[in-house]
Parts: C-alpha cells; sequence; structure tokens
C-alpha cells in the first residue's frame, strides 16, 4: 500500500514510499495479539503480594483450651486461620507472571497491529527531523500540525534521537519509541501510530525473519 509522506509540520512533501504488505497488508491473528498483549502486561507485574499464613503469623503456640467438654469446637492454636488474627489459608505467595511466546508469533503479533491500524487509515508517515535542542513546546507543535493533539500517539524512531524523545517525555499521551522498542501493546494502545521514514526499512527487515 502506497502512503504520502509529510514533513512536521503537516503538509505533503510530494512524495509517497510503499508499506510491506506482508508487514501492514495481512490478514489479522487476533489469537497472536491477544498472548502477546497479555504477555506484555503480565510482565508489568511486580508479583511481590504476599500474606502470612499460619505459621507465620505472631502467636503462642499452646492449645488455648481443653480438648473436650467446652461445648463448641476443638482448637489448637490462637494462629488458626478461622480466628481474627489468625493466618491466612492459601493466600498469595511471590511469583513471577511472565511466560514463553515463540518469536513467530510475536512477529505475527505486531504484524497484526501494524495491519490493524493501517486498515483503520491510522498511520501516518513523516520525513525525519531532529530538534537543536529538546523543546516541548516544538514537539507540541508538531502534533498539532498532524492533527494529534488530543489524541494518543506513538512516533517510532529508525534509530534513538535524544532530543526528540526529551522533547515528548511530559506528555502523557504521546509516546516515543525506535524500531527495535515496538510492542504490539504499545501499536494497539496509540489511536494514531506515526512513523518516520528512518523506521519503516528497519520495521520491514525486523518482521521478515
Amino acid at each position: 500500500m502506497e502512503v504520502k509522506v509529510l514533513d512536521f509540520n503537516g503538509k505533503d512533501t510530494g512524495r509517497k514510499v510503499q508499506l510491506s504488505d506482508s508487514v501492514f497488508a495481512i490478514e489479522p491473528n487476533n489469537h497472536a495479539v491477544y498472548l502477546d498483549v497479555k504477555q506484555y502486561l503480565a510482565n508489568q507485574r511486580q508479583g511481590t503480594h504476599k500474606a502470612k499464613e499460619r505459621a507465620e503469623v505472631t502467636g503462642s503456640t499452646r492449645k488455648i483450651k481443653k480438648q473436650k467438654g467446652t461445648g463448641t469446637a476443638r482448637a489448637g492454636s490462637i494462629k488458626n486461620p478461622l480466628f481474627k488474627g489468625g493466618g491466612t489459608i492459601f493466600g498469595p505467595r511471590p511469583r513471577s507472571y511472565s511466560f514463553k511466546l515463540n518469536k513467530s508469533l510475536k512477529r505475527l503479533a505486531r504484524k497484526s497491529a501494524f495491519s490493524i491500524k493501517a486498515k483503520e487509515s491510522n498511520v501516518i508517515v513523516l520525513e525525519d527531523f531532529n530538534f537543536e535542542a529538546p523543546n516541548t513546546k516544538n514537539f507540541i507543535n508538531v502534533l498539532k500540525a498532524l492533527g494529534l493533539e488530543n489524541k494518543k500517539s506513538l512516533f517510532v524512531l529508525g534509530e534513538s534521537n535524544k532530543n526528540v524523545y526529551l522533547s515528548s517525555r511530559n506528555l502523557k499521551a504521546s509516546n516515543v519509541v525506535t524500531s527495535s522498542e515496538l510492542s504490539t501493546y504499545a501499536i494497539l494502545n496509540a489511536n494514531n501510530l506515526v512513523l518516520l521514514e528512518g523506521s519503516l526499512e528497519l520495521i520491514e527487515e525486523n518482521l521478515s525473519k
């Protein structure tokens, strides 16, 4: 598919680029997308939750009352989970929520995400640009020129650009990443995908392996 190239002022440069159909025009695999997003969110979890169990709560282990003759249930310890202040039954323990996915499935998920955005006409190709120094106002002007000031956007750079990244860092709705940092979650979480020209070849190269 052909997409026109814009400059950072939002104007048509008169040039067009050909986006690879094998990356931007496949039939999306929803299950692959689901698994990749699930893995991304699982990896964000710290897994440090912990509740004290019977053996860990403070309290004596002496038998608190005689076994028979009280008219109530027998009880052997004040740390019994049935008592107030007792241990938690099957409480949460520290654990890792991460799980493994094959590289081929993750590539399929990213290609599916790109194809979904392309089908919705939410992909913008922008010529490479840079700022002389980090300046949030300059980045906001780029967003306004592209009509993205009130939308969540993801800018994909071909290589790391410190000035562009720092200029966007204070803006919650905009995210700047390099082509090697892309994730299915980041692509789908943005309303619009802004691909700089320098990133196109790298994206297609990474996803065609």
